[in-house]
């Protein structure tokens, strides 16, 4: 089974005010997910974002924002540069590939060879 984890690729300290707590100590974190699994590594092109008040520890939700916070959050998107989308796989999947393949070569040779019959 594939695990989930969020990869940052951005964060910045922001200093509009909070709609909650009024303060000016916020943080944008825009994330990439990706997937691990044994035999690959899945970087999606899926990307999302949170805004955090760093004194109230509340999360700030688009519905919450102010015209400042939108302003702050379409320069920091213009900036993320995310990974390409694509699939990797890992050492597991080559030897279990690979595996038969060199088996069957190294035992179609010493048939070949007279080294083992039946």
């Amino acid at each position: 089974m594939a695990k989930e984890k969020l990869v940052v690729i951005k964060a910045a300290d922001i200093t509009n005010n909070c709609p909650e707590c009024f303060n000016q100590d916020m943080k944008i974190t825009f994330y990439q997910k990706h997937l691990f699994g044994r035999l690959y590594h899945k970087i999606t092109a899926k990307v999302s974002h949170q805004i955090k008040c760093n004194t109230c520890e509340s999360i700030i939700y688009p519905v919450k924002w102010t015209e400042d916070i939108e302003r702050i959050f379409e320069y920091y998107q213009k900036m993320v540069n995310p990974e390409k989308a694509g699939t990797k796989f890992t050492a597991l999947f080559y030897f279990i590939i690979l595996s038969p393949i060199v088996i069957a070569s190294v035992l179609f040779y010493l048939f070949q060879t007279g080294i083992i019959a039946f």
